[in-house]
């Protein structure tokens, strides 16, 4: 019975240490198993991600085309960080099956979760300025991209995520919202002049009445191109190519005459006076002839626009009228006048129609004044 023992009892042993070796050789299958099984999806990820940017988003960049250019901008700006957005989802969810150790995968997953925010936002922050900007040249109903509305869109949308952000590290969002609008309520105070023309600025923008690019003249006698709305100061560019900065809360609370609301065509005005022996019929006929040659030649002019001729003023010397021509933009009136005094001049010239000097008769007879007589 002793020689029967020994062997059953060693053969019991070794039995153990080959069950005890396969289980590890298992795990280490599984181990190396869900290691490999994570590094393919995040292959895969980054796979889809760039397959869909090469045939999903170039479909829909071609159907954007047939559309407004808003769809452009969106679609355009998915383009870069659509593969890196694949490849973090992939990397969260292989972080849940590759062997990692307990105490590192939370923070790993909420890096990776970390990241995907920042990378959206910041995506986010850029296509908002990006629309507006884009809004603004196709001169939609949406006010334009001046600066303070750049700034204002961008640092809102960082805000949203930067609370969403904290939010998913496990940092209370009420704290530091309460902070922050404590600390605000003391800035504000501090800077009452300047959050009045912030806020002065943004309802310039988005009242639409004044936009980027607008010819405006203030009752103060500025005027010049708008150029830029900021969160101060609105920069207006002379016509002899200076900056005149002016207060956002001045400008709100000012006169304002915008040449290029509601269209940028405006009438030209030009006064010119004929003799009284003048036949008034070839004379209106003779400058309505002339100012439409002048619309139709000179750039800047309204070709398509019929003149009008207006006698108002039995003056001193002349009879007045009013020749009234129409140009597309403010500046282009210069050069429309220019032409049409040269080629009014020549004409009357031609014609025989006179443009008097300033006379003054004096009547002595009607006023009984008599005149001493020269002597010998």
């Amino acid at each position: 019975m002793r020689y029967l023992f020994i062997p059953l009892g060693v053969r019991g042993v070794s039995g153990a240490e080959g069950t005890g070796q396969g289980e590890l050789a298992m795990n280490l299958l599984q181990e190396y198993g869900s290691v490999v099984s994570a590094l393919v999806l995040v292959a895969v990820s980054l796979l889809v991600g760039v397959m869909v940017r090469h045939t999903l988003l170039a479909r829909l960049e071609r159907l954007a085309k047939k559309r407004s250019a808003m769809d452009d901008v969106l679609v355009g700006s998915l383009k870069r960080p659509l593969p890196l957005w694949f490849g973090l989802a992939g990397l969260y969810v292989a972080s849940s099956i590759a062997p990692i150790p307990g105490a590192v995968a939370p923070l790993l997953r909420k890096a990776l979760l970390s990241l995907l925010i920042l990378s959206a936002t910041l995506w986010a922050a850029k296509l908002v300025t990006v629309l507006l900007q884009r809004r603004e040249s196709e001169g939609g109903v949406v006010a334009p991209a001046a600066g303070v509305v750049r700034n204002v869109a961008r640092i809102s949308v960082l805000a949203v995520g930067g609370l969403v952000l904290l939010g998913t590290l496990g940092i209370s969002v009420a704290p530091v919202l309460t902070t922050v609008g404590i600390g605000g309520l003391a800035v504000a105070l501090g800077l009452q002049e300047t959050l009045s023309n912030l806020f002065a600025g943004i309802q310039i923008t988005f009242a639409g009445n004044i936009r980027i690019g607008d010819f405006i003249r203030l009752e103060s006698g500025e005027e010049g191109y708008v150029d830029d709305i900021q969160w101060r100061t609105t920069r207006v560019r002379t016509l002899p190519n200076n900056f005149v900065l002016i207060p956002n809360s001045r400008l709100a609370q000012s006169v304002v005459t915008n040449y290029h609301r509601p269209s940028t065509e405006l009438s030209v005005l030009i006064e010119v006076g004929v003799h009284y022996s003048s036949d008034l019929e070839r004379v209106e006929a003779l400058t309505r002839e002339v100012a439409r040659s002048v619309l139709q030649r000179v750039q800047g002019g309204v070709a398509d626009f019929e003149p009008l001729i207006r006698f108002h003023t039995f003056a001193d010397s002349s009879i007045n009228l009013t020749a009234v021509l129409r140009v597309r933009e403010f500046t282009a009136q210069f050069v429309v006048k220019h032409e049409f005094i040269k080629a009014l001049a020549s004409a009357y010239a031609a014609e025989g129609i006179v443009i008097p000097f300033p006379i003054r008769a004096l009547n002595l007879e009607q006023e009984g004044v008599r005149l001493p007589l020269p002597g010998p």
